[in-house]
């Protein structure tokens, strides 16, 4: 056991000088990190989920323990995560998890981060289900990702049966490291490699309720406007169309009424400044409705389109 006088060197193994506050003792308590995390990513936010993500504590628990002396182990996860987020990389990858709807996902530099404005597409598409309230619902995830949106649907929708693609086995990874932490909700998703339709058994032609995805959908020339958090750490692959940025999108709502049901929906996450261009995509791929809803700020979000 290591006396809390010997607690800083262990931190330091090398000898450095500690610039952390210290009690008399020359131990820390949480409370004092997260006062040293706040001022040196200037964001209390940010320094809280570091905190709470280092000690294994949250809410009430997080409160009631910031008196506590920091041990050795959990001191150097938090000055890792804080040099991490220092140094620009995004919150959610160095805390290696964030939450979407009602999942605790998994995410790394090898999958996009799950976004408050995806949560609307997936309320899009469990809507769509609903509505078409199939006996066995058949849902098709194309670019998976973390597979946020297909094990969302799997978690919200009973009896639903997933396929989430992915042309990243990288991507896959992730996905299938989300899954297997959902339980049997999990277990009603596969995963397969490859882009957009063409790793699905062609069994599933005519079949398929629903297809939902949230592709690349950012022009080449948007890319600088991008925030550098995004544009240098995100994969780029997951992010960039091509040089109008309805590339994807266009390939998805082609091919798309070839596999849908009839009825079926396809439910495709746009870009605000998109929105009539896709609409005139589906409706000219021979679908008979199509619109785009808005996500919870008010932006044109969802594409949604019926055969």
């Amino acid at each position: 056991m290591t006396a809390p006088g010997d607690r800083a060197a262990e931190r330091d193994p090398a000898g450095a000088e500690d610039d952390h506050a210290t009690l008399p003792d020359g131990s820390v308590t949480w409370r004092m990190l997260l006062a040293e995390a706040g001022e040196r990513l200037g964001s209390a936010t940010d320094a809280r989920r570091i905190v709470e993500r280092a000690s294994g504590w949250e809410g009430a628990d997080h409160h009631l323990r910031l008196d506590d002396v920091v041990t050795a182990r959990p001191a150097a996860h938090f000055e890792q995560m804080v040099e991490r987020r220092a140094a620009g990389e995004p919150l959610q990858y160095v805390l290696g998890a964030w939450s979407f709807r009602s999942l605790d996902l998994y995410v790394d530099a090898r999958v996009l981060i799950p976004r408050p404005e995806t949560e609307s597409v997936v309320e899009a598409a469990l809507g769509e289900l609903r509505r078409l309230a199939p006996r066995s619902p058949l849902a098709v995830d194309l670019g998976t990702g973390s597979g946020a949106i297909a094990l969302s649907v799997a978690r919200e929708m009973p009896g639903v049966e997933v396929w989430g693609v992915d042309r990243s086995a990288d991507a896959l990874a992730v996905a299938r490291a989300n899954a297997s932490g959902l339980g049997r909700a999990g277990t009603a998703v596969r995963l397969v490699e490859g882009s957009w339709f063409q790793p699905l058994p062609p069994l599933l032609r005519g079949q398929v309720d629903l297809v939902v995805s949230n592709p690349p959908y950012v022009a080449e020339r948007e890319v600088d406007d991008l925030p550098p958090e995004v544009a240098q750490w995100e994969p780029r692959s997951a992010l960039v169309a091509g040089p109008t940025g309805l590339e994807q999108i266009e390939a998805i709502v082609a091919e798309a009424p070839g596999w849908l049901s009839r009825p079926g929906a396809l439910v495709v996450e746009v870009a605000p400044h998109q929105h009539r261009a896709v609409v005139a995509l589906a409706l000219g791929a021979g679908f008979g409705e199509a619109e785009v809803r808005p996500d919870l700020a008010g932006r044109p979000r969802a594409l949604v389109a019926r055969v």
